[in-house]
């Protein structure tokens, strides 16, 4: 793919005016819409938005790439833009961003966009080739420099692929590389890059595989594996690792692939990584656990516990509450009520899985696929036990450290009984350590720890309940889906699964705090015109429906650009509507569906009421609080003064 096939010279934006993150998102969709490469702005931008919540496409080093694949573009395209004073674009780095390039790609184009990111990557790894990007007089100049590099690049890559071919010599010192990163987009190919450049200036053969958005490129072949000196895997998330068994492995984050490729080579070189061992030892001392905090690593954990277990929860939720609907109309006898109670709930159901998944998958994060069976089986019995959702936390990390001792346990084995690991000693040793702590310690303490809950939750006075919901519906709006906000919700998933009288209570709360940003910011939109831009206001009507379906994550793209206002609001009206629907003692029998399940519960119209409550305060303190928009420009420019003075 040629980059200037796609960098059109009369869009390029030389000079940008923008000095906030989203005036300049404005300002290279302008040029794309005034050239004919996109036919809808609104819905482009609102595309470009979206994937800024997932992350920021500020990559650092001075370079932003927004991207977007919609209906709303013609024609694949790059626009490129430079800023010369540099836009707080919430960078990677926190750095000021000089380069933007935002691509836009056509809804049918295959992955052409991840193409293009790949491809741009490749090349402004190069610091010196960046410096000159920023230097160059004219449009013409920069596709000239693109044009140049990128035949450089392929050059490059021609003479690389024909030394691999070759092969080094059978007793030179040989390093293999992989690199990854969640997305799969930037940084797998700048560490590449970074590391490729570096060896070369060393004089040292190296071969990289990139397990980016593509795919696997460049996989390791067994040979090129059993002569390497060692290996590096500077990813961010998990790669195939069996393959390296007995290999010096070298794992560390991505971006130490971009920041210390000579580092990285030499640790190798000189023997300096530890053997790796597929099933435990050295294998799970690596680089990248150990710059990780504890607190984070439990969280990382727990949280792919809960992302496996939230299908249970609003699936199975849902029908389970509106098998209550029926039971209520129809009676117990009606067979639709019966089926559904024993899809959703009951001793088949689905919510009868929820603790088991949620121990299953937070051992795998631990102890990867051998800690899956001891891990919900453990989930399992905490919730036969009635030790309830707080046992199959203990059980999941439980089973996961179980795997992992195992691991280092077994690990001097001969190796001709590697193969007897995963499918005899793991499975049972596994299952037989975590079972009997669970049975004979784990599941009595939580049990008594959740029956005391439970006990007290049941006698919690109105007064209690109401300051409960204002903490929970407040924490729902602090981070609109990120850790505070999950972890409120679920606390009432596990209330809500306890068998507590009063769990559809916790539920109402939390419901009523995530609904209320998302409609806050549209009424506020609607009602405060003069304090949005014209893009603001057309994103704000979309925010009704998210608000209405119970989805907080509307709301981000207007807290990333305003966070004190738009966050200090939010929380204002989610924590009283919270605290209403305790107030009210409102009981939500669903854990998700927004105003979809309102009337499920045994006080709807309640329930409404406290979320258009918290909602209109909300939106009123943002409304009154914001400055209009054009007062807001002049006053950050006054700002911009005073600072010079």
């Amino acid at each position: 793919m040629k980059i200037t096939d796609l960098m059109i010279e009369r869009a390029m934006v030389m000079d940008m005016k923008a000095t906030t993150k989203e005036a300049a998102i404005d300002e290279l969709i302008s040029s794309l819409y005034k050239n004919g490469r996109i036919n809808d702005p609104k819905l482009f931008k609102e595309m470009i938005l979206k994937r800024e919540a997932e992350s920021s496409t500020g990559i650092g080093d001075g370079i932003a790439m927004p991207h977007a694949k919609t209906k709303a573009v013609n024609e694949a395209t790059v626009v490129f833009g430079r800023s010369k004073s540099g836009v707080n674009y919430e960078a990677l780095d926190g750095k000021p961003s000089h380069l933007f390039f935002m691509i836009a790609a056509p809804e049918g184009a295959a992955n052409v966009h991840l193409q293009t990111l790949a491809a741009l990557s490749r090349l402004l790894i190069d610091q010196e080739f960046v410096a000159q990007v920023k230097e160059a007089k004219t449009s013409g100049a920069v596709a000239k420099l693109f044009d140049e590099k990128q035949a450089e690049k392929e050059a490059q890559e021609e003479k690389e692929a024909n030394a691999s071919a070759a092969g080094p010599s059978k007793d030179a010192k040989f390093v293999l590389a992989v690199t990854a990163c969640p997305t799969g987009i930037a940084h797998t190919y700048m560490a590449e890059d970074a590391l490729k450049k570096k060896a070369e200036e060393m004089g040292i053969p190296i071969r990289v595989e990139t397990d980016g958005s593509e795919g696997v490129k460049h996989r390791l072949t067994r040979e090129e594996i059993d002569r390497a000196t060692g290996i590096i895997v500077a990813a961010d998330k998990k790669v195939e690792m069996a393959r390296f068994d007995g290999k010096r492995v070298l794992q560390t984050p991505v971006s130490d692939g971009i920041r210390k490729p000579e580092e990285l080579i030499n640790k190798v070189l000189n023997e300096q990584a530890p053997v790796y061992h597929a099933e435990g030892g050295a294998a799970e001392e690596y680089t990248a656990a150990d710059q990780r905090s504890v607190w984070s690593k439990i969280y990382k954990d727990l949280m792919n516990g809960i992302s496996h277990m939230l299908p249970f929860v609003v699936g199975g939720g849902i029908l389970l509450a509106f098998s209550f609907l029926l039971e209520n109309t129809l009676g117990k006898t009606n067979p639709i009520y019966l089926m559904l109670g024993a899809i959703a709930g009951g001793d088949t159901g689905a919510f009868h899985f929820l603790i088991a998944i949620l121990a299953g998958y937070i051992a795998v994060s631990i102890g990867d696929r051998p800690a899956l069976m001891p891990g919900i089986v453990g989930g399992f019995m905490a919730s036969s036990s009635n030790a309830g959702f707080l046992g199959g936390l203990a059980a999941g990390f439980l089973a996961g450290w179980v795997i992992i001792l195992l691991k280092r346990v077994f690990k001097n084995l001969p190796q001709t009984l590697d193969g007897l690991k995963p499918i005899l000693l793991y499975p049972v040793f596994g299952l037989l350590i975590t079972g009997a702590l669970m049975y004979y310690i784990f599941d009595p303490i939580f049990k008594w720890i959740n029956g005391g809950l439970i006990g007290a939750l049941n006698n919690l006075g109105t007064g209690n309940a109401v300051i409960l919901g204002l903490v929970l519906g407040g924490m729902m709006a602090v981070d609109m889906g990120g850790p505070v906000n999950k972890a409120a919700y679920t606390f009432a998933i596990g209330v809500f699964t306890s068998g507590a009288s009063n769990g559809g209570l916790m539920m109402a709360a939390v419901m009523a705090g995530g609904m209320v940003p998302p409609l806050a910011i549209a009424l506020a939109t609607t009602l405060f015109k003069n304090k949005f831009t014209e893009d603001e206001r057309k994103a704000g009507i979309t925010n009704y429906v998210l608000g209405a379906s119970f989805i907080t994550e509307g709301a981000i793209p207007f807290a990333a650009s305003d966070p004190l206002r738009v966050i200090g609001s939010s929380i204002i009206g989610s924590a009283i509507a919270g605290g209403l629907t305790q107030f009210w003692h409102v009981n939500i029998p669903a854990p998700h569906g927004g105003i979809f399940v309102v009337f499920l519960g045994n006080h709807g119209l309640l329930f409404l009421l406290s979320i258009i409550i918290g909602a209109v305060i909300s939106g009123f303190v943002l409304g009154f609080w914001k400055k209009p928009v054009e007062q807001k420009g002049i006053s950050e420019n006054v700002e911009k003064q005073k600072q010079i003075v």
